[in-house]
């Protein structure tokens, strides 16, 4: 059964595709950011949510919360990148943009940049990068982010005095940017929102959903994703996994952390 039929079913009369779907917007609770608008010439009620893709993110960092956006009505979501050349990611996965910087809409309710590792760190170094995230943020009714992708905010100078959090490994990087660290699965802090590692984006995903058009709205598409979890192990977390692993994965991290640390030192320069 297609989406659209399982929403149909469910009294929701919004069309449910992969990749670009509808969707709503509401105010933060805290302090709105601009009210986002349609560029001229396109139906006035579309909003526009811009996701960005860069070679070497995770898709599982965007393709949670695009799967909770997919559920939304009256959205456009445009997946960003310099060109429409494919883009590939971390894991081997590739594929097409959908919007360059230059055909991106201006003002758009969801600004949202995905993590990753040694992509990640390459485009906190990234000039026309960090430009374009910096020149939609003013105009975006939310700036987000899952995983490391807060490090690619916190580079572009967006980050700086707002509460944040990323995946447990790069968090000590955060106060580099100019933000503060809090470790928690995801993090609201006016139209500031940034989601942990990897799966938080599930959970950001439809956080903002319930944002943007209620509560009901995000409980049927977190249903209809059947998103329960149920984990075989509880080793999700530093605090839950056993403290060998830990360690060894902090090794393994830490070489790329220290990375992400000069690439954050370097990014103030720009501020």
């Amino acid at each position: 059964m297609r989406r659209r039929q399982i929403l149909d079913l469910a009294a929701v009369s919004a069309a449910v595709a992969a990749l670009q779907t509808l969707g709503g917007c509401a105010q933060d609770d805290g302090e709105p950011g601009p009210s986002p608008t349609t560029p001229r010439g396109e139906d006035s009620t579309m909003q526009h949510i811009a996701m960005l893709v860069y070679p070497g993110f995770t898709a599982l960092d965007l393709i949670g919360p695009q799967t909770a956006f997919g559920f939304l009505d009256d959205v456009q979501i445009h997946l960003v990148w310099k060109t429409l050349d494919p883009v590939t990611t971390d894991m081997g996965i590739t594929l097409l943009p959908t919007a360059s910087f230059a055909t991106c809409p201006e003002e758009v309710a969801v600004l949202f940049v995905p993590g990753g590792v040694d992509g990640t760190i390459a485009v906190m170094k990234d000039a026309e990068v960090l430009d374009f995230l910096a020149s939609r943020a003013g105009q975006a009714g939310y700036v987000t982010s899952v995983c490391t992708g807060a490090l690619v905010l916190g580079a572009a100078g967006l980050l700086r005095g707002h509460r944040a959090t990323t995946h447990w490994a790069f968090r000590e990087v955060l106060p580099l940017l100019g933000a503060e660290r809090v470790d928690a699965r995801y993090v609201e802090d006016k139209n500031r929102i940034t989601g942990g590692g990897v799966t938080s984006g599930i959970d950001f995903g439809l956080r903002i959903a319930a944002r943007m058009q209620g509560d009901e709205v995000a409980q049927r598409a977190q249903l209809i994703m059947e998103y329960a979890p149920d984990p075989p192990f509880q080793a999700g977390t530093p605090e839950s996994a056993p403290a060998a692993l830990v360690e060894q994965m902090r090794g393994m991290a830490a070489p790329a952390v220290a990375e992400a640390m000069r690439a954050a030192e370097q990014a103030q320069a720009r501020w």
